[in-house]
């Protein structure tokens, strides 16, 4: 039984291979493998946390690298629309930014406050279910003309919207952890 604890984080590792051929497939027009690659990554990240959770099979590692795996396929698939001028630049800048404002957050936050025990906020999942359904109506579409772009505007708004509120909720914690843990030391 001990040994089935791994399971999620080798799910993770699953996931971030199949990044490179889902990549591959949308480069070389294959929407149809590139869908299915993307939605299989999106459901191991959906079956990875339920295990998980369900069987208390947790552990810091998987903490980093379901996060990690998370946004290596996101930003990888939006780079790629990009490149294919699927996805307009600034619009793959804000969603890229603002994992880098998170990453860079989180190191800062680990070397000169205290480790990191922060567990995703439900906007920022919000955002990264957002994100997904973005990138995979994105594709639907170059592949199938479906759906209309109005949809695909309304949904990267609501991409756009909840980065925002989901960067100034990480940023808001983060300094209120800082302060109180300045405050602890000073005491």
């Amino acid at each position: 039984m001990s040994k089935l604890r791994h399971i999620p984080n080798l799910i993770c590792f699953v996931r971030i291979l199949l990044v490179a051929p889902a990549v591959w497939a949308l480069l070389d027009g294959r929407y149809p493998l590139a869908l299915g690659l993307i939605v299989i990554a999106g459901l191991s990240d959906a079956l990875d946390g339920y295990l998980a959770r369900k069987f208390d099979w947790r552990s810091r590692l998987g903490a980093l690298l379901d996060p990690a795996a998370d946004k290596f396929l996101v930003a990888s698939v939006f780079v790629t629309l990009t490149w294919l001028g699927l996805v307009p630049v600034w619009f793959t800048a804000v969603v890229l930014g603002r994992d880098l404002l998170i990453v860079v957050g989180v190191l800062v936050h680990q070397v000169w406050v205290a480790p990191v025990r922060g567990e995703a906020t439900t906007v920022s999942k919000l955002n990264t279910t957002f994100q997904i359904s973005f990138m995979v109506l994105t594709i639907t579409h170059a592949w199938l003309g479906w759906p209309a772009i109005v949809w695909l505007q309304v949904l990267g708004a609501a991409v756009l919207g909840t980065i925002a509120v989901s960067a100034f909720q990480y940023v808001k914690a983060g300094c209120k952890a800082a302060w109180e843990a300045i405050q602890t030391r000073s005491t």
